[in-house]
This record gives C-alpha cells, sequence and structure tokens, in this order.
C-alpha cells in the first residue's frame, strides 16, 4: 500500500510539472520596452535596431551578444520581458563604453539562437518563474553628423 501511495505521488509530481514548464516566446515593441522604465537606458550610447537608418559608421568593433535572464515571477510576461529587455540593452550599451563606440547597430533578438530582425519589436521567452532576452548587435563609431 505504501509503494502504491509512493508511486501514485511521483506520478502526480511528474504530471505537474510540465504544467509549470511554460516557455511563450512573443514579439513586444522596442519603444514601449525603453519608456517602461524611464531613464534606466541612457542616451550616451545610440541605440539601431535592424533596418534602422543611422549615420555612416567611421569604426567597427565587432559584434557582441547579450543573453539576460530576470525573475518572471508574480510579473506578467509583458513586465517581465520589458524588464529583461532594458537589462539586454544596457548590457551592450555597456559593452560599447567600454570598446569605446558611441553606437550599438544592426540589434536582433536571438532567442534560443534563432535570429529575428525588427527595428520595431524584440523576441521574449516567458515562463512561470523565468524570462529572457537574447540580443546580437554590432558595436560601432559612428560619424558626427
Amino acid at each position: 500500500m505504501k509503494k502504491l501511495w509512493m508511486l501514485t505521488s511521483l506520478c502526480a509530481v511528474l504530471a505537474t510539472s510540465h504544467a509549470y514548464a511554460r516557455d511563450t516566446v512573443n514579439a513586444y515593441p522596442v519603444d514601449e520596452a525603453i519608456k517602461s522604465e524611464p531613464g534606466k537606458v541612457s542616451d550616451d550610447i545610440k541605440l539601431y535596431f535592424a533596418g534602422q537608418q543611422h549615420p555612416a559608421v567611421q569604426k567597427t568593433m565587432g559584434e557582441f551578444a547579450t543573453n539576460k535572464k530576470t525573475n518572471a515571477f508574480g510579473k506578467s510576461d509583458l513586465q517581465a520581458c520589458q524588464h529583461v529587455f532594458l537589462s539586454a540593452v544596457i548590457e551592450l550599451q555597456e559593452r560599447a563604453r567600454k570598446e569605446g563606440g558611441n553606437a550599438v547597430i544592426n540589434i536582433k533578438s536571438n532567442y534560443k539562437n534563432q535570429l529575428s530582425s525588427s527595428a520595431t519589436e524584440f523576441t521574449c521567452g516567458a515562463g512561470a518563474v523565468v524570462a529572457g532576452v537574447a540580443l546580437v548587435g554590432d558595436v560601432v563609431t559612428l560619424k558626427a553628423k
């Protein structure tokens, strides 16, 4: 009887664990995410998403990637994704500063190594506990206008 109870309990745990293993992938607006936490993204390193026009490139430092995660527990997918997107953008800006650049251009989403190019949207995966955003972009120095 004890073995039957343990087996039933184990089956119940395994069956419910898949219900919580959610990974919902959606696209969200870049502009809304940047405005969601005013002042978090600085103005000193310009950001240009794939397809956006930018001044001529003076020097290229290379392509850099970021893969950020955040606690999504108790947050809507939108809130968690906007927050983690900002973390990813800030990491790209920090890399540009470190490399001596003044901009990150051609920024693309790269969630689970699936490149997605958009000037207006980013891709985010959200689960019951964690949300994640991966970005790649080229760190450059742009010519002054």
